[in-house]
């Protein structure tokens, strides 16, 4: 068991609050970092991916054949990696 040490000193109550902020706001932006980077590592159905990007199925795999954008095949089905998408339309 970890024993933590309290020391009090004389503070007022704006730098009280001032450190709460930025410890708040370091923590704040660390999980919407987190929050961020789960969303974009999700896989995108064949059917999902072409709705995203606004094009046919065929053409979705015309792209994945020129290597134009990255398909995953698990078993029998293709998924797309939802950075990988946005990553090309960035390029683009």
């Amino acid at each position: 068991m970890k024993t933590k040490t309290i020391q009090i000193t004389e503070i007022s109550i704006d730098e009280l609050s001032d450190i709460i902020t930025d410890k708040l706001v370091l923590k704040i932006e660390d999980y919407l970092k987190k929050i961020s980077t789960k969303k974009n590592d999700e896989l995108l159905t064949r059917l999902q991916a072409s709705e995203y990007l606004k094009v046919s199925l065929v053409t979705l795999n015309i792209w994945s054949k020129t290597n134009i954008l990255k398909s995953r095949r698990i078993g029998n089905r293709v998924f797309y990696k939802k950075q990988d998408i946005l990553d090309i339309l960035d390029k683009k």
